[in-house]
């Protein structure tokens, strides 16, 4: 009776002190993870999401099944009020939405309904490095050439929100410039065939994107060379020479802060995150399978094959830079404010 009373002692114990893990292990046997995309199939986000539902469910105890759902409207902004505000918080729906509405939240943008902090991040498969380009033909190279230039420099965009439109727009409040930005492009296509055309002279967007979609004229020469000339951080695959780092060029404690915060979303692209309120056992268990999906060679293979550049980010390093985002004073505020884009009523 005595071995039996402390066997019994020792498992109720046990149970006492690991009880989450164990339900949460349990939980997802047999169940259905939906991971909530906010733009259209086909696209980088979708894609990230069904490259990695395809191999993260290994990774989580009971192996449950995940399907891909694109809810669509608003550049993602729907997926992300529905996640913040009306789904489920048991660990089964996971949303998958563009960072920059952590940004608006920050700014007061009516139309987001977040509230980042309370968001249960599980972590970002990629991040993006803004970089602006100019054209051969303009005569001009450098950051000190852009500076000290006397004519205007006109740089395609597509949309209010994007890289192409907000960079430039920022440069022109906080370091001075005189950029002339002509949105309403269709992509990155029409806004490049739009400088070897010299209808615009250049743009701004991610070396992601830029050192893929703008190969060819990153190797031309002359008049139809494309050149950057400005870079959020150094990356491995650039030449440094005549390439100024952004944050270089602030010398002012909060013209750089304002930087900083706009550019802190870019530090973790297409994240993944559960609804408030979601148990924090079932948080940990999709943290750990997202992290250990980031190291799983069958899906870096197939990441590679499908030309998505994988850079892990932490769940702790979305947090801290969420703190960054939310952390711009009232004045600051009111400065970019013009960073909110215009959206339809019905968005």
């Amino acid at each position: 009776m005595k071995i039996r009373g402390l066997l019994a002692i020792a498992t109720g114990l046990f149970l006492f002190a690991h009880p989450l893990t164990t339900s949460a292990a349990e939980f997802y046997h047999g169940k259905t993870i939906h991971f909530v995309v906010g733009l259209a199939a086909g696209g980088g986000y979708d894609l990230a999401a069904r490259i990695i539902g395809r191999h993260m469910g290994k990774y989580i105890p009971g192996n449950p099944t995940i399907v891909v759902e694109n809810r669509t409207g608003a550049g993602s902004l729907v997926a992300a009020n529905y996640i913040a505000n009306d789904a489920a918080p048991d660990g089964l729906t996971v949303g998958i939405w563009n960072s920059a509405f952590v940004l608006y939240e920050a700014l007061g943008d009516p139309a987001v309904k977040i509230h980042a902090r309370k968001l249960g991040w599980i972590g970002a498969p990629t991040t993006g490095t803004p970089v602006c380009g100019i054209m051969g033909f303009t005569g001009l190279k450098t950051w000190k050439d852009i500076v000290d230039s006397k004519k205007a420099i006109i740089l395609g965009a597509t949309r209010a929100g994007s890289t192409y439109d907000d960079l430039p727009k920022l440069l022109n409040l906080l370091a001075g410039t005189h950029f002339k930005v002509i949105t309403g492009y269709t992509g990155t296509a029409t806004i490049k065939q739009a400088m070897l055309s010299h209808e615009v002279d250049g743009g701004c967007w991610t070396w992601e994107s830029m050192r893929t979609t703008a190969r060819a004229m990153l190797d031309a020469t002359g008049d139809q060379k494309l050149i950057p000339f400005l870079i959020d951080h150094k990356e491995p695959d650039v030449d440094m020479k005549n390439i100024t780092l952004i944050p270089e060029i602030f010398k002012d404690e909060d013209k750089r802060a304002m930087y900083d915060a706009w550019v802190a979303s870019y530090k973790f692209q297409r994240p993944f995150m559960l609804p408030p309120g979601t148990p924090a056992d079932r948080l940990d268990i999709l943290r750990k399978a997202f992290a250990e999906t980031m190291k799983d060679p069958e899906f870096l293979a197939e990441a590679k094959k499908s030309k998505l550049d994988v850079t892990y980010v932490s769940p702790e390093q979305i947090e801290e830079d969420v703190k960054k985002i939310l952390a711009l004073n009232p004045g600051m505020i009111e400065k970019l404010k013009f960073l909110i884009p215009t959206r339809k009523k019905s968005a």
